[in-house]
């Protein structure tokens, strides 16, 4: 399989789906950097340079709409695709409250996330 080399950045605090995330979108050719808090968020992300997020929402310390609202208020930082992902019944206004691009409900489909992904990247 053609690797499009593009990284992702996964914010979870629960590993059995940051290992499940990484197989899946290595699987699909990507790179994936992951994250079990959103401390120091914004030189984490600065670090790697990637080019989507993928942000939980109850992640500690701060919790993702905090994290999303630091990164989307940096410069350096702001242009990059955030997909915020929640079991929460509300996603869908925490995502907007946060800044994010898109959301997804949990449990999701990962052939969802999947197309929401690839439409961020404009890979088609």
């Amino acid at each position: 399989m053609e690797k499009n080399s593009k990284l992702i950045a996964v914010f979870d605090d629960d590993q059995d789906l940051l290992n499940i995330f990484r197989f899946l979108f290595e699987d699909e050719g990507f790179e994936v950097q992951t994250f079990q808090n959103c401390d120091q968020v914004v030189e984490k992300v600065n670090a790697i340079s990637p080019d989507l997020i993928l942000m939980d929402n109850w992640i500690p310390s701060t919790g993702g709409e905090f994290a999303v609202q630091q990164l989307k208020s940096h410069a350096d930082l702001k242009n990059i695709p955030v997909i915020y992902v929640s079991a929460n019944n509300d996603v869908k206004e925490i995502a907007a409250r946060a800044g994010a691009d898109r959301f997804l409900a949990k449990p999701f489909e990962f052939d969802d996330l999947l197309a929401l992904t690839n439409e961020l990247l404009h890979l088609k």
